[in-house]
């Protein structure tokens, strides 16, 4: 915990985040595949979801609700995707858990079929694999 960046005061306080209950602070991603791109960062320091107590659990969704209600209002989108990578081959780079909002626009992919199954390019369209 001692080198994780989501940990230390002056992020936890900082004037970024934009959102806060007792268990999460949100704020824009510093690298945003979309306009309104946010994450949901937990205040506790933990890996994964299922190290979340009840309380953290509930509080998550509140967030969550929170988070898209802010999307609709500011980004003038209710489409989107909800994801987080756990583990380094899931593509995580701070093992602290975070949750990301990524608004979605028309135009914004060729194909958006598939959504986040398209983590694995040639998976992401199932229609076309059923045929």
């Amino acid at each position: 915990m001692g080198d994780c960046p989501y940990c230390k005061e002056e992020y936890q306080s900082s004037e970024r985040n934009i959102l806060e209950n007792e268990s999460w602070i949100a704020n824009f991603d510093g690298h945003p595949v979309n306009p309104g791109h946010m994450k949901i960062i937990s205040k506790r320091h933990v890996v994964s979801i299922s190290e979340l107590n009840n309380e953290e659990l509930i509080s998550m969704r509140e967030m969550m609700k929170k988070v898209e209600s802010l999307g609709e209002e500011q980004f003038k989108t209710d489409e989107y995707n909800w994801g987080f990578n756990k583990g380094k081959n899931a593509g995580q780079t701070k093992f602290h858990l975070h949750i990301h909002y990524i608004p979605r626009y028309e135009g914004d992919v060729e194909d958006p079929i598939g959504g986040v199954r398209n983590i694995i390019p040639e998976k992401g369209n199932y229609l076309k694999l059923k045929k």
